[in-house]
């Protein structure tokens, strides 16, 4: 039947609110637990929330950081740490998010179909997010006028990653994701290991049929005490933000900003333009407003600005979309693939940065050259899974492989790239999730009424309802 929505909730358009055929594979939540008028809802005080908590810690650690350098450099144990603790959990939250969601599946075709989709979606939109960097950086000169020779720059400070991007080749990436054992991706950091791995097991379990029942129980059951664990862990959020920005403001200091905010001004406009222009019309497409998602998302989005990793908030991510009415097979494989996939911000970021150091040391790129870059960035973006750093390797592999622009060049950005690293952290995960929900929607896995709660604020966070 089509929706009915409550009174004085608003007009809304025949066009999205369409009655939605809804696959028993991959549906499986009632509508029953929707929030309704009569149900009480109990607030936190604004002190006790964690986005005004991360946001409180990231203020001070930038005071801290820029009036004592020492004591915010001596900060960054706390930001490791809490990195630390969001990667322990990464590993089970994909596994038992993807297995519980294949193995539910009656038709194991729609793995396959939600993935193509899912990689057509990564595809298209990190090639465009390639082009705007090109283009922007092609209208507004960011480097131009430094007259920068390369041979008086400073080589050492980038050899380290120059020498790190010589391993991201395109068969070594593939073959790095067939893990050594089938629990050895467990113990790692390779998040497509663990996809892969997950994949296999919950298309396995869900071809032995009622015989993998008992062990699709448990996993289920085993879900809810991990995702506590999550809501645990996120309790140090804080803390791992205070550490991560005192340190990077005290190491490298707002005076570095200075001489290249033009570059950094740029990129964070184009990045904030792509979100809200492009991936809106996306989100405005498929029915629901990117800011509204946003807003939803704030606390995943203050933490990665913080920490400058959007895999710190990928356990969040996925519970939430999941809230917010997404089918959990398709955030369990849309989101993960995205991490390594749909990078929209380092994307941005790439084309944008290559073109400022050809600028800056007056090298002149054809049209030719430009595409060249262009393609293969479209290769070496790959490689980044969303990790502090990466972004920077992953141009020093862009660069070594278009001669034309000096690798040296980069030793011009090195001291703000981790003032950029937060904008691309931020891009790349705000694209994950407008991917998961057009993803969700083009499988008919979508439930309305369940995102416009969320989006509206009536879904309840997981720490206001435990503090209830």
């Amino acid at each position: 039947m089509g929706y009915r929505h409550k009174k004085g909730a608003g007009v809304q358009t025949a066009a999205i609110r369409r009655t939605t055929v809804v696959r028993p594979q991959f549906w499986r939540c009632s509508v029953h637990t929707l929030p309704t008028e009569s149900a009480p809802r109990e607030h936190l005080p604004f002190y006790r929330q964690l986005y005004f908590q991360v946001v409180f810690a990231i203020i001070v650690g930038v005071l801290l950081g820029h009036f004592e350098p020492a004591y915010g450099e001596a900060m960054k144990p706390f930001g490791d740490a809490f990195i630390k603790l969001i990667k322990m959990i990464i590993a089970p939250v994909i596994f038992l998010t993807i297995v519980t969601g294949i193995a539910s599946m009656t038709h194991l075709s729609a793995v396959g179909r939600v993935f193509g989709k899912a990689m057509a979606y990564f595809l298209t939109f990190s090639t465009l997010a390639l082009v705007v960097g090109l283009i922007v950086a092609n209208v507004m000169q960011p480097g131009a006028g430094m007259h920068i020779n390369p041979a008086d720059l400073d080589q050492t400070a980038v050899k380290g990653y120059v020498a790190k991007s010589h391993e991201m080749t395109l068969t070594g990436f593939v073959m790095d994701i067939i893990p050594k054992t089938l629990i050895s991706p467990f113990v790692g950091d390779n998040i497509l290991q663990v996809l892969l791995v997950a994949v296999l097991f919950g298309v396995s379990l869900a071809m032995v049929g009622e015989a993998g029942k008992p062990v699709l129980n448990f996993f289920e059951a085993l879900t809810k005490p991990v995702f506590k664990l999550v809501n645990i862990v996120m309790k140090f959020a804080p803390i791992g933000a205070f550490g991560a920005m005192a340190f990077t403001i005290g190491k490298f200091g707002l005076g570095s900003l200075v001489n290249l905010a033009e570059l950094v001004l740029t990129f964070y406009i184009t990045s904030a333009l792509f979100v809200l222009v492009i991936l809106g019309a996306v989100a405005r497409f498929c029915g629901f407003s990117v800011i509204k998602l946003i807003k939803y998302l704030k606390d995943e989005l203050l933490l990665v600005l913080g920490t400058s990793s959007s895999e710190s908030a990928l356990p969040s991510l996925m519970h939430k979309m999941e809230k917010a009415g997404c089918s959990k097979s398709v955030v369990g494989l849309v989101v993960p693939t995205g991490y390594s996939f749909n990078l929209d911000g380092t994307n941005i970021y790439m084309t944008l940065a290559a073109l400022f150091i050809a600028q800056a040391t007056d090298t002149h790129l054809t049209l030719g050259h430009q595409i060249a870059l262009l393609l293969v960035a479209m290769l070496s973006s790959k490689g980044a899974a969303g990790v502090t750093g990466a972004g920077f390797i992953t141009l020093a592999a862009t660069l070594a492989v278009v001669p034309e622009v000096p690798v040296a060049g980069m030793a011009l950005i090195l001291g703000v790239d981790r003032f950029m690293s937060e904008c691309r952290s931020l891009t790349n995960f705000i694209g994950n999730a407008v991917a998961t929900v057009v993803v969700s929607k083009w499988e008919n896995a979508l439930d309305y009424e369940k995102l416009d709660a969320a989006l509206a604020g009536k879904e309840e966070n997981e720490a206001v309802s435990a503090h209830a």
